[in-house]
């Protein structure tokens, strides 16, 4: 009897290339026919073997370069133009300084590659979830007030509600791309930190252990989670068309907290060896009797706030500055926020009186960052500037 086998779905030629582009530009070392492939598949799914080794015979000369028998890497003009090709960059700008931090517009990929090894100190950053809701599509339909994947809550007793995005509506293809791309973050991250950096990332329980396994995976050791206590509009509905029918049904559960994911690069010897020579391998305490903890209360920012910084996603001082605190240890060294959005990040940092470095490559959010940084250190808890 003969088996009738599934046929393998047909990937676009562009998804294959970058994927193929991502590995080698994401490696210090010529990769094998074989890693090449792995990398592919973990990025985009399951892919032909002979997909893969077509498009590398068949485009080397002009973008690989076959260092030796069934070993390849990307020429660099390649990885540059890829970049772009990924991560639609625009034309950088000169980087703006406020105080002790500086922003830069540019693709965080781009600006990780050209950084020295072992030379940043903190990472805090709230990046796109789901990659697909910071799509110009998606973006252009928040900013109409069209909504798309982004939910715009109703209003409640007169006030406004903040978009939030729906993360259950990304398909399977898009979550293989999530992790794609903080698996690429990631491996890129890794060896310009110095050893004990903390890397703390804002995500959602919805996705936040496809990220975390990227992290892990790229090399990053898990160090926990730090929850903030927060009610959202996330979650809790009844059946949609279905809510007198179903009114004691809530689909699933109303989000009261949002996990902020904590790795850090592994140490060099002891913790104490690591803070001697690097400064960094643990957290910052609020106090000498005090350690610091995981679960920080957290109201939703406040109005005044987000009049400051009108970013979908904006996080409110009150909260970021207690987690920007806390990632230096001994308070020396450089905070970096490779998505940084509107600046919230960098202003925590400045107010705290850290130095600090954010990219973010929308140039509508580098202009707002550009006017809310100063607007958001000065921003004190009682909602007044």
């Amino acid at each position: 009897m003969r088996i009738m086998r599934k046929p393998t779905a047909r990937k676009q030629p562009g998804r294959v290339r970058d994927a193929i582009i991502q590995a080698l530009s994401s490696s210090e070392k010529p990769l094998a026919v074989k890693e090449i492939e792995e990398h592919v598949r973990e990025t985009i799914g399951e892919t032909p073997s002979s997909s893969i080794r077509s498009y590398l015979r068949l485009n080397t000369d002009h973008a690989f370069v076959r260092e030796s028998r069934g070993f390849y890497s990307v020429r660099s003009s390649q990885s540059i133009a890829s970049q772009e090709a990924l991560f639609e960059n625009e034309k950088p700008r000169a980087p703006v300084r406020f105080g002790n931090s500086l922003l830069y517009h540019a693709d965080c990929m781009q600006w990780l590659r050209q950084q020295e090894d072992r030379s940043l100190h903190a990472v805090v950053t709230d990046p796109p979830y789901g990659l697909h809701e910071y799509s110009d599509e998606q973006q252009t339909k928040l900013r109409n007030g069209k909504g798309g994947v982004w939910r715009m809550p109703p209003s409640f007793d007169g006030h406004v509600r903040a978009p939030l995005p729906r993360f259950t509506t990304l398909n399977t293809e898009q979550l293989r791309d999530l992790r794609g791309f903080f698996l690429l973050w990631a491996r890129m991250l890794l060896p310009k930190l110095v050893p004990g950096a903390n890397v703390v990332v804002a995500s959602n329980p919805l996705v936040s252990y496809i990220v975390s396994g990227a992290l892990a995976d790229a090399g990053l050791e898990r160090r926990g989670e730090i929850i903030r206590l927060t009610m959202t509009m996330r979650g809790g509905d009844r059946p949609k068309a279905a809510h007198t029918e179903y009114s004691e049904v809530s689909v699933m559960p109303r989000s009261m907290w949002e996990p902020w994911l904590v790795f850090r690069k592994p140490i060099e010897g002891r913790i104490q060896d690591n803070l001697r020579k690097w400064q960094t391998g643990g957290f910052r305490r609020p106090s000498e009797d005090k350690p610091f903890g995981d679960v920080i209360p957290s109201s939703p920012t406040r109005t005044s706030e987000r009049a400051l910084a009108p970013h979908p996603s904006l996080k409110p001082q009150a909260f970021l500055r207690q987690v920007v605190r806390a990632v230096l240890p001994l308070g020396l060294g450089v905070v970096v926020d490779t998505f940084a959005g509107a600046g919230s990040t960098l202003a925590a940092a400045e107010a705290i009186g850290y130095e600090s470095i954010g990219t973010e490559k929308d140039l509508r959010y580098f202009e707002m960052a550009c006017a809310a940084i100063p607007r958001l250190a000065r921003y004190a808890s009682n909602g007044h500037l």
